[in-house]
């Protein structure tokens, strides 16, 4: 039984709550075996249009799991790849929305960076305080928040440790949205309903190209896009996409 996520589908979105709460959700290794064991199914699931990832109230996750790597040495950290498996988990195709109250500092920070759209409570704080461990980001930190908010933040960030809040990091281009606490999950859960809600192949697509964005020149990231957009012309979506447009009625992507 697995007791470090626990897992709940509805519909076609799915609900993964990290559930460490003595260990303020600290990301083990544990965990995280478990969590890309729940998903690894369903991301090839047709029937699964979106994830939303969440915590607690006061504990997205507080890092990763300092007791479980501090003794390691240089040589273990190299040959195990410490960290190595989270990228499995950024790299799962499904749509991800993380929703995020309480602390996300540390990995919690980077799990929250490796999803697709990030909703935060007016509670929600984030940092990457490696620095005062006298380490640095590990999960993906120093080039996914560099991404998002540029050096001069992410420097910022990163080598004095501060932590930021939900408005400032929604200002500052990390966070999509934020809600008040109380609303959180119903946000977070209709964004994905609606995500989940639009045909997967248009989806998957959208969410390469995005991402190809950050990886290649523009003039290769217009090229690729197009050709996607190119592709999708051979879908059912947009068939009936366009259709219902040019009959003025609500698609019925459900159908296809």
């Amino acid at each position: 039984m697995n007791m470090n996520v626990l897992i709940e589908r509805l519909g076609r979105v799915v609900l993964i709550r990290l559930n460490r709460p003595r260990a303020r959700n600290a990301l083990s290794h544990q965990m995280m075996s478990e969590l890309l064991d729940c998903l690894r199914g369903l991301d090839n699931d047709p029937g699964v249009g979106c994830f939303v990832i969440t915590g607690t109230n006061e504990y997205f996750a507080a890092g990763a799991d300092i007791k479980e790597m501090y003794a390691k040495t240089c040589l273990e950290m190299i040959e195990q790849d410490y960290f190595a498996g989270w990228d499995a988990f950024a790299g799962f195709k499904t749509p991800k929305v993380a929703a995020v109250a309480g602390y996300a500092y540390g990995g919690g920070c980077e799990l929250a960076m490796m999803c697709d759209v990030l909703i935060a409570a007016e509670s929600a704080r984030f940092a990457l305080p490696e620095i005062t461990l006298g380490v640095m980001p590990g999960m993906g930190g120093t080039q996914r928040l560099t991404r998002a908010i540029g050096r001069a933040k992410a420097m910022d960030m990163i080598l004095t440790g501060r932590s930021i809040s939900a408005r400032e990091a929604e200002q500052a281009g990390l966070v999509s949205r934020v809600t008040a606490a109380d609303d959180l999950l119903e946000q977070a859960l209709a964004v994905a309903q609606q995500i989940a809600g639009f045909p997967r192949t248009a989806l998957l697509a959208a969410r390469e190209a995005v991402d190809r964005a950050q990886e290649v020149g523009l003039r290769e990231g217009i090229l690729f896009e197009r050709r996607v957009f190119h592709g999708l012309f051979a879908t059912p979506g947009q068939k009936e996409g366009m259709q219902a447009f040019l009959e003025k009625r609500t698609p019925r992507f459900e159908q296809i």
